[in-house]
């Protein structure tokens, strides 16, 4: 499956980064230039390695001089470089993060180059939207906050960036390195609708599922019954191989009483009753609902993980 989906991409002719050359509206748009594997290169692994790395080769050639307007990117459409993006957050999926961070720093440098030599180009502010729609928007269901924080370092140390932007991607990238996959998640304290106290890593269990909720949040009502009702998922929870921590982490705790009949007893179900959550120093909780998966050791298998592709994990594990 790798093998196809890496191989099915054509090679097509790179000539000359994208200036405002020649007139828009009377220029046919270009196909994306996509890259193709050397063919030395079998094993697939190899060859997701080299597309993580040279996806983007194409169009940053700072050569290319084709329009780039509001609908076109160095003389692609606007909606076809935008789909290659999302097409490549999944083949950075395939990599080691070693690799993620090289492809992100040449992303990087190929665009910087491109705006270097033409600052009319605007290869390097859409690749720069780009990244952040899809590696970090919380509404993004291919958010992954490790992989945008390479780039986001980039940006923070760049001298194409004004320094307010900078400091904000600076910001992000402190927030990004907080309990990043293969790491020890953050303990803290919770409280249950009792008032008894617990702790996130006093719980038992060779999964834990960390939900930050909020009452009467749809997306979260959906992930619940999702959890309640897919038969792999719910067996995993009722078996005691995953725990879920339902954790609400602001302070209407009548509206967060008035929910618990919606919430599982099997559940562990609890507040913050020190609000440390909320100040950014231990969870990067950019939206409700937030999803983190974490092993028996509470090591970070899948943080803010949008929920198709937990659910897809899940699955697949219980299945084993």
């Amino acid at each position: 499956m790798l093998r196809e989906l890496l191989l099915s991409f054509s090679l097509l002719a790179i000539v000359g980064c994208g200036s405002n050359a020649g007139k828009a509206e009377q220029f046919a748009a270009l196909p994306f230039p996509d890259v193709q594997p050397p063919a030395m290169l079998q094993n697939p692994q190899d060859i997701a390695e080299y597309m993580a790395l040279h996806w983007w080769d194409g169009i940053t050639e700072p050569s290319r001089t084709y329009p780039c307007d509001t609908a076109l990117v160095s003389g692609v459409r606007l909606g076809d470089v935008e789909q290659k993006m999302a097409n490549w957050t999944n083949v950075l999926g395939m990599v080691d993060m070693s690799v993620v961070s090289r492809s992100m720093g040449r992303l990087y440098d190929r665009a910087a180059a491109c705006e270097k030599k033409d600052t009319s180009s605007n290869v390097f502010e859409t690749l720069n939207d780009l990244v952040v729609k899809y590696l970090y928007d919380p509404n993004s269901p291919l958010r992954n906050e490790d992989f945008y924080a390479f780039y986001a370092a980039r940006l923070a140390g760049s001298d194409l960036v004004e320094p307010l932007m900078k400091e904000k991607y600076a910001r992000e990238v402190r927030l990004a390195a907080l309990n990043r996959v293969g790491t020890k998640a953050a303990d803290f304290r919770f409280a249950d609708k009792n008032g008894r106290m617990r702790t996130l890593h006093g719980i038992k269990a060779d999964l834990t599922l960390l939900f930050f909720s909020n009452p009467g949040c749809t997306a979260c009502k959906e992930i619940i019954d999702v959890l309640n009702n897919d038969p792999v998922i719910s067996g995993l929870i009722a078996d005691g191989t995953m725990a879920v921590l339902n954790i609400y982490i602001d302070e209407d705790l009548e509206a967060w009483r008035s929910y618990m009949p919606i919430y599982p007893e099997k559940w562990y179900n609890g507040f913050d009753p020190d609000l440390v959550i909320r100040g950014e120093t231990l969870y990067n909780v950019r939206a409700i609902p937030s999803l983190y998966l974490l092993d028996r050791d509470k090591k970070v298998i899948m943080k803010d993980a949008p929920e198709g592709r937990l659910f897809e994990w899940l699955s697949s594990f219980g299945e084993r």
